[in-house]
Order: structure tokens, then sequence, then C-alpha cells
């Protein structure tokens, strides 16, 4: 399951790429690299998330793993 972060990262990355559309169909590059950097953002906070979750994964089953 996704958390937070994830979810986050995953819809600023989607702004991003609507962002870089409308640059370009507008001409407009500011906001088309004002996409990119969303894009980037979005990916990154995507990857902490994912990181957190495997980490807290990992510590889920390392407890379980010493109950038994």
């Amino acid at each position: 399951m996704r958390n937070k972060d994830e979810m986050k990262g995953r819809s600023e990355q989607i702004k991003g790429k609507v962002k870089q559309a409308a640059g370009d169909l507008t001409d407009d590059e500011r906001m088309h690299d004002e996409g990119v950097a969303d894009e980037a953002t979005g990916e990154a906070r995507e990857s902490l998330g994912r990181a957190r979750r495997r980490f807290g994964e990992a510590i889920e089953d390392l407890g379980e793993d010493i109950k038994r």
C-alpha cells in the first residue's frame, strides 16, 4: 500500500506533466520548465516514500521474526 509521500509524489509528477503540456501548447517556456521541475520533485518524493515504506516493512518483518 502506498504511503502519503508516494501518493503526493505521484500527483506532483502528474501536475508537472500537465504543466509541461500546457506550456508546450501555449509556447510558454517558463510553464514548461516549471512542469519539468515539478515532475522531478514528484519523482524524488515518491522514491523517498517508497524507501520509507520498504524500511517500515523491513522493521515489521524483523519484529515478527523476533516474536517467533
